[in-house]
């Protein structure tokens, strides 16, 4: 009996109506699953038939959201503890950080999905992978990207969360063909790398996570143009998430994300829950499918994005997922202004003087306040040219504050297994 989770590459390149039976079917299983085995949605799909639910329905069924999960994730949990092989939490760099359990279905599944995006960005089993992120605590990245490189039959180098130091000796004595990892840790290491005149040359392309590298226009952003132009192969952008069991990577042309049809359906809905027009952003909303540990219906990620079903140089007929926008949590309003951070950040990337940064928001009622924390390459330099560029990109008068570099990364990197550079310490009501 062959393998469910056996990758057919000729399967990428189906006509979007092949993908679209595709998705129909699979989701007729997995709400068949849900209902026979999730107590939460059993109820909710009380009046359902599974078997001859229509795709196009989808949006009829009511959404899941993170509070949901937070509030009784044992209804959600369709697996008995005797069919769990591993469990992981979320980042929480949000909010609490939520857990998650893995059945070795969703192991296998979770090491095809990696293959399936490997192989959309041009990576071989030739390749020598070497994995900046970490496969401990509980943390579903590197033990994602780790099962994806096996399953492509690439050799896997697990140096995880490790010193610079670390990175260039494995860099200096594996030569590594493929880098996954957070993009401002990739370009500290290849600032780093250049100024010890390590050799650079086996390095074929960058795998970035956590971090968007791309703007609305899928052009790579300030940050994006820093890692070209230290690395110079080509980087590809990820979105995943540890509740949805998956990811979407950029394949070899690098204009967003390709969603993997047999394994999630993505709408971009609006603040009403309606779908938004193709291009538009929107909140990311996502219905994993072939899940048997904690399978979800229409779940709300938070996240803003757009997609677009416009053919791909690949030959790819899948909708492809844009960048991340920002979090509608992380929404700002400050004096009739509506911004992300991201817009901050597009600035502060950039800039030469900042070694580090956070930004910091307080405020209350129906009014924020926005606060940009840096530390500068040279201490006690002039932070006026920094501030007149952020007023000129968001319109705003945004305080810059300096503080040591150590103080700084102890804020950016001590909370959370990603950087953390925005501080919300808004009253709940302030984000109404």
């Amino acid at each position: 009996m062959m393998d469910p989770f056996t990758f057919i590459p000729d399967d990428d390149f189906l006509p979007l109506s092949a993908l679209r039976k595709v998705q129909e079917r699979f989701l007729r299983e997995h709400l068949a699953y849900c209902k026979a085995r999730s107590p939460r949605y059993r109820e909710m799909l009380a009046g359902i038939d599974p078997e001859s639910f229509p795709l196009e329905r989808l949006g009829e069924l009511p959404t899941t959201g993170k509070n949901d999960l937070a509030a009784n994730v044992e209804a959600f949990q369709a697996a008995p503890w005797s069919e769990v092989e591993d469990v992981v939490f979320s980042s929480g760099t949000t909010g609490e950080p939520c857990r998650v359990a893995y059945t070795g279905n969703d192991m296998r599944r979770l090491a095809y999905n990696e293959l399936r995006c490997f192989h959309a960005a041009g990576l071989t089993r030739d390749d020598r992978v070497l994995l900046t992120c970490t496969l401990d605590r509980c943390f579903v990245a590197g033990m994602a990207y780790y099962l994806g490189v096996r399953a492509l039959g690439a050799s896997a180098i697990r140096n995880g969360l490790n010193s610079i130091e670390s990175h260039l000796q494995v860099m200096n004595s594996l030569h590594p063909t493929a880098l996954v990892g957070v993009p401002s840790f990739l370009r500290h290491l290849g600032l780093e790398a250049r100024a010890r005149n390590t050799d650079l040359s086996s390095v074929r392309r960058l795998i970035c996570i956590g971090e968007p590298i791309r703007d609305e226009q899928l052009n790579l952003s300030g940050l994006g143009e820093q890692l070209a132009d230290i690395w110079g192969v080509p980087i590809h952008s990820t979105y995943a998430s540890s509740e949805i069991v998956s990811s979407f990577c950029e394949c070899t042309a690098t204009r967003g994300g390709h969603l993997i049809p047999d394994l999630a359906i993505v709408e971009i809905l609006d603040d009403s829950g309606a779908p938004v027009p193709d291009g538009e952003p929107g909140e990311v909303v996502v219905t994993p499918m072939r899940v048997t540990g904690m399978p979800l219906i229409r779940f709300r990620t938070g996240d803003i994005s757009f997609l677009t079903h416009e053919p791909c140089a690949c030959g790819r007929f899948s909708p492809r997922l844009g960048p991340i926008l920002g979090r509608k949590a992380q929404m700002l309003k400050c004096r009739g202004t509506t911004l992300y951070p991201r817009v901050l950040n597009s600035v502060l990337d950039v800039s030469p003087e900042v070694a580090e940064y956070y930004v910091v928001a307080t405020g209350e009622n129906l009014s924020d306040h926005v606060e940009v924390v840096v530390a500068l390459r040279e201490p006690g330099a002039s932070t006026e040219a920094l501030a007149a560029r952020l007023k000129a990109k968001c319109r705003l008068n945004v305080p810059v504050r300096e503080v040591p570099l150590e103080e700084a990364r102890r804020q950016i990197f001590s909370v959370s297994r990603k950087p953390v550079r925005f501080l919300d310490l808004r009253r709940p009501h302030s984000r109404m």
